[in-house]
């Protein structure tokens, strides 16, 4: 079984302008960090012109898809039957983005096979990272 999930997700920005451009993302996860959950925009889609990727709490994701969660730099609710919204706050402003429900749902079910809610911790060597800390101090 893969360690590392990737799923291209189609991202519709949310802005003034009457229709929502469609943005490419994707999706990531990776059992060696168990608890988080990165999205990735490219470049050609972000003001700056690079590529940017948030990392925030799986749990977060689960937990927005039934009712609005978070209340820091990522925030997460549902919208409608079929799709979730995500918010990402940075000092430069916010970016709102419509994900179909469908495509989160079906990447978490993924997550959740690779590594189950709750059992996150099981995949921490924390003897091996606090050696690793010590190693480098």
């Amino acid at each position: 079984m893969s360690i590392v999930i990737e799923q291209p997700v189609e991202a519709r920005l949310v802005a003034a302008a009457p229709r929502m451009p469609s943005i490419p993302a994707k999706l990531h996860y990776d059992r060696s960090d168990p608890f988080a959950v990165r999205m990735t925009f490219p470049a050609p889609s972000t003001l700056e012109g690079v590529e940017v990727c948030w990392t925030f709490a799986r749990e977060l994701l689960v937990a927005g898809m039934d009712q609005a969660e978070g209340h820091g730099d990522v925030r997460v609710r549902p919208y409608g039957y079929d799709r979730t919204v995500l918010e990402f706050h940075a000092p430069e402003g916010t970016a709102v983005v419509h994900i179909r429900s469908g495509e989160l749902r079906a990447f978490l079910e993924r997550t959740t096979e690779l590594v189950p809610l709750g059992l996150e911790h099981l995949q921490l060597d924390l003897d091996h990272d606090l050696a690793e800390l010590m190693r480098e101090a």
